[in-house]
Formats: structure tokens, C-alpha cells, sequence
């Protein structure tokens, strides 16, 4: 070594070197163990029960859902009175355009609000009892897709083929419920839900005639349905409507047997007996947020 004091001093040199490297590691690791631990403490990994998840839903979106259907039903109001007195059809022609109607009739049937049961077991259906990603990071109650590309949106998890999902961001839980209310208000799909609207607030009869909602089809109705009737969300629904059967009784009561009107409501107890006799097994789908 005493020949070659040039070399002893390159490798004591690299000793001390790749001594200090292998220390600064070790303590970078360390270090990064100890802030995960930190991060643990702060936000501990707990489950909730399916009672607290469904708990704090109901606090979120019932709320919500009932201030958007108060102020869509006023507006709904307003404009069937304003009707009644002049029924041209050149009146409204904004809201006609916002909302596809080509006549009066439709106008009313896109503006009336449907029950807030479809719209509370509808979010709990596609927010996964507003726990999913799009809930949380963009107010999207509904899985709302976007295909504009210069408004607010979150990309999804997921692609169709080589394009990439978008869904929309909204400001707040209420806006979410207030577009949620426009789809269902002016696409084609929806016609006939909205034409029934107009003649019952009946849910489990009107969620028949959401099967295009979901590619789901037929099932998505039961499916809605059985978790309304097991959350009891029906109870937050306008009371059923019924001028039409009056209406037709007074006439008739002219004559003394008056069985024929008594007919119209073993026809309402068929229906319901025939819709309590679902399959139970689709109460299920409430207890399994991801379905």
C-alpha cells in the first residue's frame, strides 16, 4: 500500500462515501415509514356500519332533494296557473326551448317534479349511498356523464374502448339534483314516465318507466322500488293524486247503487297487492352500496 498511497486514499475515499450514501438511505426510509404511521393516526382506516352510511345519506340528499323539488314544484305552479287563464300556445317560449316541449301539455309534463322518493332511492342506487368518488370529489349524485369538454368534469376510473368517461362537477349536491331533475325533464327517453307523472305520484308504478335510465333495463324499476319501500322513502312524497276518480263518481251518483265508482279501488288494491309481491330478494340491492 505504502507503494500505491494514491489508490489506499481513492478507496478509503469511496468507503467513506458509499458509508454516508447507505446512511442517508436508511434514514429516508425511516423517515417515510414514520410519516405513513403520522398519516394513519390522522385518518384511521375505519369501517362504518351500513346504519351510519345510510345515516349520513339521508342527512345529505333528503334535505337537497326536498328544497329542489319545493322550488321546481313552485315554478310548476306558476306556470299551470298562468295557463289556465291563457292557454295559447306561444307562451314560454324560453322555457319550451330549455326544455324540448313543442306544446303547453308538454311543457307542464317536463316542469312537474316527480316524486322525491325515485329521486332520494336514485341517488342511493348511483352515488353508492354517497360514498362514491364521483359524490365526493365533483357533487355528482347521479353518475352524470359530460361530453363537453369546456364545462367542469372529473374523469372516471374507467374507458369505453380507447375514450375516456367524463362525468360532471358540479357546485354543490343541490345542482347535481337540479340537472338530475332537467334530464329526466327533456330527454326522449323518458316520455312516457313523464306523461304517467301528470296522472299518479304512485313511485312504484312510475319507476316501471325508468327501464331506460340503466342498462339495467326492467330490473333497475325493482330494483328503485325495493329501496323505497324498505327506507320508507315514500313518506317524503306528495300525497297520491285523485280529482280524476272524484270527478267521475259525481255523475254517477245520481244513481242509487253506487257499486260501479266502489270498483276503482279494488283495481288500485290489485295493483298494489301486485307490486308488494315483488321478490324480497331485491331488497338486497340496499344493503350492498356498490350495487
Amino acid at each position: 500500500m505504502k507503494k500505491y498511497p494514491f489508490l489506499s486514499m481513492t478507496l478509503i475515499v469511496i468507503f467513506f462515501v458509499l458509508l454516508i450514501i447507505t446512511s442517508l438511505w436508511l434514514r429516508s426510509e425511516k423517515g417515510q415509514e414514520k410519516k405513513e404511521d403520522q398519516i394513519k393516526e390522522v385518518i384511521p382506516e375505519t369501517k362504518i356500519s351500513v346504519q351510519e352510511k345510510k345515516a349520513r345519506f339521508k342527512a345529505t340528499i333528503i334535505p337537497a332533494v326536498n328544497q329542489v323539488h319545493t322550488e321546481l314544484m313552485k315554478q310548476y305552479q306558476k306556470v299551470a296557473d298562468s295557463l289556465q287563464s291563457d292557454d295559447s300556445n306561444d307562451q314560454y317560449p324560453e322555457l319550451k326551448k330549455k326544455y324540448k316541449a313543442t306544446s303547453n301539455e308538454e311543457l307542464l309534463m317536463a316542469l312537474k317534479p316527480h316524486p322525491q322518493s325515485i329521486a332520494i332511492a336514485q341517488a342511493a342506487m348511483e352515488s353508492s349511498w354517497a360514498t362514491s368518488r364521483f359524490f365526493r370529489e365533483a357533487n355528482n349524485v347521479y353518475g352524470v356523464w359530460s361530453f363537453n369538454e369546456n364545462e367542469p368534469r372529473l374523469a372516471a376510473g374507467e374507458k369505453r374502448g380507447k375514450k375516456t368517461i367524463w362525468v360532471k362537477k358540479y357546485n354543490s349536491v343541490e345542482a347535481s339534483i337540479r340537472d338530475y331533475y332537467r334530464t329526466l325533464a327533456r330527454g326522449s327517453a323518458y316520455k312516457e314516465f313523464r306523461a304517467l307523472k301528470m296522472e299518479t305520484n304512485d313511485p312504484y308504478a312510475l319507476v316501471k318507466k325508468l327501464d331506460r335510465y340503466s342498462e339495467k333495463g326492467a330490473e333497475y324499476g325493482k330494483e328503485l322500488a325495493a329501496i323505497i319501500r324498505f327506507n320508507k322513502f315514500d313518506a317524503n312524497d306528495p300525497p297520491e293524486l285523485e280529482p280524476e276518480p272524484e270527478a267521475e263518481s259525481e255523475p254517477e251518483a245520481e244513481s242509487e247503487p253506487e257499486q260501479e265508482p266502489e270498483q276503482e279501488p279494488e283495481q288500485k288494491s290489485e295493483l298494489e297487492s301486485e307490486l308488494e309481491s315483488e321478490p324480497e330478494s331485491a331488497r338486497a340491492i340496499q344493503l350492498n352500496p356498490s350495487s
